[in-house]
């Protein structure tokens, strides 16, 4: 049996299997003025022949000071939205489906990219960087610090989520995807370890949850009924009095009361913390959350078919998403199907590949 080649509806979108590539950070858009380029087309495009059901496009900014670094997409005008729409309309036209993570970075923006060797830590405004925000003024390790948001500051972020959850409607994208993970603006609120405000937005767990929750249900409000809302969590930070595995299965339950359809289920990425090194490490974390009663998808370090494959048979996850092993080769899924011993017909090919098959 080979499930992972079975398709996944959620509401009205049907993904034709169930392997998907997870936002990866790019950081190509030389002209730093968030557009994607010709280079994403053919990154995610050539994802899309290669096979993946859904293709969730890297973490884009929602607002110029969203982003990672000066480098990454964006989606907070009508030009870059224009741009996913090509993007889109090849992973449809490959028969795919197609997802932008949309993204605030708060601390952890105004970043050189990891292969600018020797620049490092936070581009300063002279280069094109910006002042981030946290939920309170504590730094990320290496970089500078934070200013602490102000409720104009949340407003703002509430605002910039459903305008760029608008155009990516526009742009015929299938679904969007909250990053709620690794350290970012989102978990930042979620961690008691970055979040020490003493307002409604802070403290207790319903403080700490409340700007993820009303992200969800402000997105929800303006996103298609009949297209799915997604999440990708960072479950546990792996230190002592960080957010756990417990209060992510409780968010969870509260994000599917406010319309969300799956969690992509990460961990780790707002401390510094020792990150096992186990090859299936965080596929009970995906476990853990999907007892909450929402579809989960698993990754990390999944790489090889079977392993991909043995996720679905013990009822761990609902799909894997495969990162790295997909820079490595584009046609994983295709390559996947002929190890499991998929029937060559079976598998989506592009058309012009056919000749190539496994």
């Amino acid at each position: 049996m080979t499930s992972l080649f079975d398709p996944i509806s959620l509401r009205g979108l049907t993904i034709r299997n169930r392997i998907f590539l997870p936002p990866m950070c790019m950081y190509r858009v030389e002209a730093k003025d968030g557009v994607p380029t010709d280079w994403h087309l053919a990154h995610y495009g050539s994802r899309a022949a290669g096979g993946f059901g859904l293709v969730v496009a890297e973490a884009t900014g929602v607002s110029p000071e969203g982003r990672i670094t000066p480098w990454c997409c964006g989606i907070w005008n009508d030009e870059q939205a224009g741009a996913w729409e090509r993007i889109a309309a090849l992973a449809h036209q490959e028969g795919a489906a197609f997802a932008i993570q949309l993204q605030h970075a708060g601390r952890k923006g105004s970043f050189y990219r990891d292969f600018d060797v020797p620049a490092s830590g936070s581009v300063p405004l002279s280069d094109g960087g910006w002042e981030t925000i946290g939920p309170s003024p504590i730094p990320f390790p290496g970089i500078a610090a934070p200013r602490a948001a102000s409720l104009d500051d949340i407003a703002k972020v509430r605002a910039d989520f459903v305008a760029a959850a608008k155009r990516a409607d526009a742009a015929g994208v299938d679904a969007v995807q909250l990053h709620a993970a690794h350290g970012y603006l989102l978990f930042e609120f979620l961690s008691p370890l970055s979040n020490q405000r003493t307002d409604q937005y802070g403290g207790s767990f319903e403080g700490r949850t409340r700007l993820l929750l009303e992200v969800a249900e402000d997105v929800r409000e303006v996103w298609p009924d009949n297209k799915p809302l997604l999440v990708r969590l960072s479950a546990t930070e792996w230190v002592d009095g960080g957010w756990t595995v417990e209060e992510s299965v409780e968010l969870a339950r509260l994000l599917k009361d406010r319309g969300v359809d799956m969690i992509d289920v990460s961990s780790g990425g707002n401390v510094l913390a020792p990150i096992p090194k186990d090859v299936d490490y965080q596929i009970p974390l995906a476990a853990a959350v999907r007892k909450a009663g929402l579809p989960v998808s698993a990754v990390g370090r999944i790489t090889e078919a079977r392993q991909a494959q043995s996720i679905l048979d013990e009822g761990l996850a609902d799909a894997v998403s495969v990162g790295r092993a997909a820079l490595r080769d584009p046609h994983w899924p295709l390559r996947t199907g002929a190890e499991l011993g998929v029937p060559r017909d079976n598998l989506p090919y592009s058309k012009s590949y056919l000749r190539g098959r496994f």
